[in-house]
């Protein structure tokens, strides 16, 4: 009997079975995962927002399963094949894999050699030859001589057996699992560069004669070969101990599984007939089958790992410390093309936009120091944001030109990552928000936001064009598209959104809304003027109460009608907040930042049957905060002055940069040189380091030091540790050839890398 899908994720994930009910009820009823977390505490025993993301990837696994199985048991009903037994493995299946290796002998399948054998009467012999091995294979089959069926002589018939016995062997899902078991322990991928493609492939080369464990090749050199095979430069497979060097006439260690499982005798009369049908069914059958298996298993982790990688990247750049609402320049740079610049004020209204052309081959410097000095004085900028594309330093050490000339002005210059400013300029959006701006000019605009808030910015453009990923376009973009929406969701409910100024991507993604309800409070907004109460937000087309539900919470007011409608503190407990400020004897608006008065409360004196004792903790501490923002503190990294170019670059330089990605390997830093340095996972810290993600994160301020540079080709190796102990770049040589990617920071190393990167 197939336990309840409760039971068995509870099991599965160590959760308590009421948990996960009462959560899966939650879920079907329409709650979206950050309003679970925040606002049903007592519901879900505590479940974080990561548990919860778990349990809804694994809940859409097993209910996909149970489909399969009923399907599966279904279809073999109808075949009148469904034995108890049969039935019971079908229900203890925990994974699809087990559950169409058990349907593989009653699935429908084209007319196949063994199918026609068996028409032609040639079962029985085959099954005798199993069952009694003592019987001649020759002799036996004289028996079943049949012209009518082309059964022309005995060679005819034992063909024609042992096409039955193959089917038998590879449809059994005992031999099958143990195959398939011991391939994983030992097999290896392997990859060769096909003949002929050795200059055109040159940046594959690290794969020209590849090999490496399936059980631990990472995720960037999986991915990496399969792009190799994908753009006809590489060959790729499956390798296995014994494949090419097991003596002729002896049993590798996957035939015997299947002499084992089916008892074969190589001493019988029958036996060397019988050894010969089961490396015949492994070779031509059973590993034609389980290497495409394989391939794709590994291919599907590895790109799961790197869909991981990306959401952690992608995590922290959207929950970088935004540098608030003060007025700022954005500066797109550009040589040839110019300069293009917009000033955005602190609600990130567009002040004023132009085009400046300091450079080659306008060369009007001066001109454009006195335009940017202006717009700032103007303008009381706080800021200047600058792209962090080409001509970014030479832009940057414009605008320091001009604050040594024009010493009254208090503005800051910070390069910031423009990825994706161009996507976000062509964008649909864009071009709905500003119609008659320049596309150009648009992409100083998004450059100048994402300085003062970083998350409302990024969430207008697609996340696999924000450029934290590794290998994002080899993936299941589905899948990737799938995770990516779910970071972008929990960072923007995390942080919260101020209904009255966010724009209708940022809305969008708060808890319970969409893209049609997001336009529509943006156009009640506009005909009716700011909101004052969360309680105005039932008043927009769509919004009905279910929503209202999910999405106030995360919505902020500022200057409403009700202080709480600018925290988190969910509409549902407005009324605990007012017993709380009845019983100190104050009113509301006392009570709130109350610091003194917050800790007089005994949060279990008011658990009652309408609010529980984690709803009362969170209600209190968001009192004494409301509206917090999570965001750490907004800091600029200092690029080194006159070290602008990768040819500026040398051994030992002491520098600070910005991480603008981390993958599974190490992690790639901007030092102000248009382009990214590698810090390769060994050089990350002066310990071992497993993961780069559990030392370092996308937007993280660092301190490097150069270890290897080569200008011609712009790889430049970095390296975090402390100085006395860093190991240098050439000491560290491979020891094990064709595992690319494994050493630590060098020249080749560098540059294997940054192949990878791309």
């Amino acid at each position: 009997m197939l336990l309840p899908i409760h039971v068995r994720l509870s099991k599965l994930l160590n959760i308590k079975e009421n948990q996960i009910q009462s959560t899966i009820t939650l879920l079907d009823d329409g709650a979206t995962v950050p309003f679970i977390a925040r606002y049903r505490k007592e519901v879900t025993g505590g479940l974080d927002d990561t548990q919860l993301r778990n349990l809804v990837e694994k809940l859409t696994y097993m209910r996909e399963l149970d489909d399969r199985r009923e399907t599966i048991l279904n279809s073999i009903r109808e075949q009148d094949k469904l034995t108890p037994e049969l039935e019971a493995l079908i229900l203890a299946a925990d994974n699809k894999t087990t559950l169409e290796d058990l349907y593989l002998p009653y699935k429908p399948k084209r007319r196949t050699r063994a199918q026609i054998a068996r028409e032609a009467g040639l079962e029985p012999l085959a099954l005798d030859l199993v069952n009694n091995q003592n019987l001649d294979p020759g002799v036996e089959a004289l028996k079943y001589i049949n012209p009518e069926q082309n059964i022309a002589d005995a060679k005819s018939a034992l063909d024609g057996a042992r096409y039955i016995l193959i089917e038998l062997f590879a449809e059994n899902a005992e031999v099958l699992a143990g195959i398939r078991d011991l391939l994983n322990k030992e097999a290896t991928l392997t990859s060769k560069v096909i003949e002929g493609k050795e200059v055109d492939g040159q940046k594959f080369s690290d794969y020209f004669a590849y090999s490496e464990s399936i059980k631990t090749i990472p995720s960037h050199r999986a991915l990496a070969a399969f792009r190799g095979s994908n753009e006809g430069i590489l060959t790729i497979g499956i390798d296995y101990p014994g494949k090419e060097d097991t003596p002729r006439g002896e049993l590798n260690r996957y035939e015997q599984i299947i002499v084992d499982f089916f008892e074969l005798n190589t001493n019988a009369t029958a036996g060397k007939w019988l050894i010969d049908t089961a490396k015949l069914c492994f070779k031509a059958k059973i590993f034609l089958s389980m290497e495409n298996e394989l391939l794709s298993n590994i291919r599907e982790r590895a790109e799961d790992e790197a869909i991981k990688v990306f959401a952690t990247n992608l995590n922290n750049l959207l929950l970088a410390a935004p540098a608030g609402g003060k007025t700022t320049i954005g500066l797109d740079p550009g040589i040839r093309t110019g300069v293009k610049v917009a000033v955005i004020d602190s609600t990130t209204k567009v002040l004023e936009t132009t085009t400046i052309y300091p450079f080659q081959p306008h060369n009007r410097y001066t001109e454009s120091i006195a335009t940017i000095a202006m717009l700032a004085e103007k303008y009381h900028a706080d800021l200047i944001s600058i792209g962090n594309g080409t001509a970014s330093r030479e832009t940057e050490k414009l605008v320091r030109d001009m604050l040594k000339t024009h010493t009254n002005l208090a503005v800051t210059p910070v390069i910031v990552s423009e990825a994706g400013a161009s996507v976000y300029s062509a964008s649909e959006y864009a071009a709905k928000e500003f119609p008659d701006m320049d596309v150009s000019l648009r992409g100083a605009v998004s450059i100048a936001r994402r300085l003062q808030d970083p998350l409302a910015e990024l969430v207008k453009i697609d996340p696999k064009s924000i450029g934290v990923g590794q290998y994002q376009h080899d993936v299941n973009q589905n899948k990737l598209a799938g995770t990516l929406s779910n970071v972008v969701e929990d960072c923007v409910n995390k942080v919260g959104v101020d209904v009255n100024t966010a724009s209708i991507p940022l809305l969008a993604s708060v808890s319970g809304l969409n893209s049609i309800i997001a336009s529509n409070i943006v156009s009640y907004r506009d005909s009716n003027g700011t909101f004052k109460s969360r309680n105005d937000l039932k008043k927009v087309p769509r919004l009905g109460d279910k929503t209202f539900e999910q999405c106030a919470g995360f919505l902020r007011i500022h200057d409403g009608k009700n202080p709480l409608d600018n925290s988190a503190v969910h509409p549902e407990s407005y009324l605990l907040v007012n017993l709380l400020a009845e019983k100190l004897g104050v009113s509301v608006t006392d009570l709130i930042a109350n610091s003194s008065l917050l800790k007089q409360i005994k949060p279990r004196e008011f658990v009652n049957e309408l609010y529980g004792l984690p709803t009362i903790t969170d209600v209190v501490a968001e009192l004494e905060k409301p509206g917090r923002d999570p965001r750490g503190e907004f800091k600029t990294a200092a690029f080194k002055e006159g070290v602008n170019e990768v040819s500026d670059l040398q051994i030992g330089m002491q520098l600070e940069g910005i991480v603008t990605n981390v993958t599974n390997f190490g992690a790639f830093v901007d030092i102000g040189v248009h382009q990214d340095g590698l810090v390769h996972i060994s050089e990350i810290a002066n310990h071992f380091v497993a993961n780069p993600a559990d030392v370092v994160k996308t937007g993280q301020i660092v301190k490097v030091r150069v270890m290897e540079v080569d200008a011609k080709r712009k790889r430049i190796a970095l390296s975090m540790k402390s100085e006395q102990r860093a190991t240098p770049a050439a000491s560290n040589k491979p020891k094990v050839n064709n595992h690319p990617a494994t050493t630590s920071a060098g020249g080749a190393m560098a540059d294997a890398l940054a192949k990878l990167r791309r």
